[in-house]
């Protein structure tokens, strides 16, 4: 009972009216982190209200599992949001390399390649550059701005300030620009691919000890009501999923750094 109080009084600090976990709130919150807040904030409301309807141990073992695999699918569609905003870049590289050889302007290219755009954000930058270039902004700072979004819009600013310098011809530059970024768009699909089995073995093993549990269940050992009935069962169950939580994540965070993809607490970007 002593645990169930100390976590209700822990639940109503984090949402005290301008307290410090209130500030916390809005800190994690900010443009740059839209969803963390709800990713992990109903867990100070989940639990406490499970401990008392079946015990601590028995209420924050699921939301431990819940907020793992919500973490896990968040990584999964940063990943994959990250490799359609990268193909969608180089897309629009292409029109501007294409528009460039035939004697196009180049902020006339960038308005081509942000009206072919089928990425809604993608569309925007290359308008903005667009905008940029017509009035004779400074076009690499724009996209610098934008670098935590995808490394790509880096490469492509780096190239425009070296045209701009120089005097190269833009045209050159981004086809450069363009064959990087293909050959960073066939590693991570190779990348990905060769991790698809790491990440299927590790889900395996993970379900490995609730697969042990359901034949305990069956040869009537019962597991499931020492877990759910016990305190010890509690503590057990508790100890059991963090392990596997801590195991899939790890796993996950492996095979995303040796593919280069992002996390799903960061920007989506291209994981370069």
């Amino acid at each position: 009972m002593t645990a169930v109080v100390l976590m209700l009084l822990a639940a109503a600090l984090l949402a005290w009216p301008g307290g410090l976990g209130a500030a916390r709130l809005r800190a994690m919150n900010a443009p740059g982190k839209p969803h963390r807040v709800m990713r992990w904030g109903w867990l100070a409301v989940a639990v406490p209200v499970g401990a008392l309807a079946v015990g601590p141990g028995q209420a924050l073992a699921p939301a431990l599992a819940a907020g793992t695999a919500r973490e896990l699918w968040a990584r999964s569609r940063a990943r994959n949001e990250a490799a359609a905003r990268l193909s969608a870049v180089l897309a629009g590289v292409d029109a501007m390399v294409a528009e460039l050889s035939v004697g196009a302007h180049p902020a006339a290219a960038c308005g081509t390649a942000g009206r072919d755009a089928d990425d809604p954000h993608v569309r925007a930058v290359f308008a903005e550059m667009a905008g940029r270039a017509e009035l004779g902004g400074d076009v690499a700072a724009g996209l610098r701005a934008h670098a935590a979004e995808s490394a790509a819009w880096t490469r492509i600013a780096a190239a425009w300030e070296t045209g701009t310098r120089h005097g190269i011809g833009m045209g050159e530059l981004l086809a450069s620009v363009r064959e990087d970024l293909r050959s960073r768009e066939r590693y991570l699909g190779r990348a990905h691919s060769a991790l698809a089995g790491a990440r299927a073995t590790a889900q395996v093993l993970a379900a490995l000890p609730v697969l042990g549990v359901l034949m305990g269940q069956l040869i009537d050992a019962d597991p499931v009501g020492t877990l759910l009935g016990t305190g010890a069962g509690g503590v057990l169950l508790v100890v059991g999923t963090c392990l596997t939580c801590a195991g899939l994540l790890w796993s996950r965070a492996i095979a995303d750094g040796a593919a280069g993809a992002p996390s799903g607490s960061r920007s989506s970007g291209d994981g370069s």
